[in-house]
């Protein structure tokens, strides 16, 4: 098993969250590409301004790595003409893969209704154009019954609306990585999560994103079911070492 293939390497902060000039995260975005070239790992994932400059650089390279990026990132709550006006565009620019925040809150708050027309009309544009959609769910703003029933909706809505060949292409995802957790408390994929999670998305695949950080957490999610993990120490987690990221 080469775990590359699992691996969407993962760069997501701007400037201000790096704490470094507009300039030089810029050089770290095209460091993290490049060393999603070199490695040969499944997937890039660059925030939606970045798409176009990963794309460049992979052809360029005439390397094989997908190209992905983050929708209505990180809070999901805007509206769904927005949230889809962000998907055409990383689609124009390139994207492989779309990962739409869903709106947990919504959900949360019992509005069902408006996150199975988000599911719905995301996952339709995604699929229309042969790209793959993941919808992160935000683990760590849920208690498991909400992931459960979560997780479940996304499913159904897919199954009722979309060809049994189609699923393949549609991910339920663990976490943004960005959320706030109580002190203390993990805001990224944990074992008992993702078991939910792949309890209750089949026929969909589960990504875990989020605090996996090393070769053999990274084997453990692979165990359990999943068939991506978007993590910002890929390259620590392929050369078996501790990684000071926090995502």
């Amino acid at each position: 098993m080469d775990i590359r293939h699992y691996l969407d390497s993962t760069y997501l902060k701007t400037a201000s969250q790096a704490g470094l000039t507009k300039a030089q995260n810029l050089e770290v975005v095209k460091g993290f590409i490049q060393e999603a070239i070199d490695e040969k790992f499944k997937l890039i994932m660059v925030r939606p301004e970045m798409v176009a400059l990963a794309n460049e650089m992979v052809s360029a390279a005439n390397s094989k790595v997908a190209v992905g990026t983050v929708i209505d990132f990180p809070k999901g709550n805007g509206l769904l003409d927005e949230k889809l006006k962000e998907a055409v565009i990383a689609i124009k620019n390139g994207a492989d893969d779309l990962d739409y925040v869903v709106d947990y809150e919504a959900f949360k708050r019992g509005e069902t209704d408006v996150v199975k027309k988000q599911v719905l009309e995301g996952t339709r544009l995604g699929l229309s154009h042969n790209k793959v959609v993941k919808w992160i769910i935000e683990v760590a703003a849920l208690n498991d019954h909400e992931i459960v029933q979560l997780t479940a909706l996304i499913k159904n809505v897919v199954i009722a609306n979309f060809k049994e060949e189609q699923y393949a292409q549609v991910f339920v995802k663990s976490s943004t990585g960005f959320f706030e957790a109580k002190k203390g408390l993990p805001n990224g994929a944990t074992v008992p999560k993702v078991k939910l999670m792949i309890e209750n998305a089949f026929p969909l695949s589960v990504k875990a994103a989020g605090g996996v950080r090393t070769y053999e957490e990274a084997l453990e999610m692979i165990s359990l079911g999943v068939k991506r993990i978007g993590t910002s120490s890929a390259k620590a987690i392929v050369s078996g070492q501790k990684s000071e990221s926090d995502y």
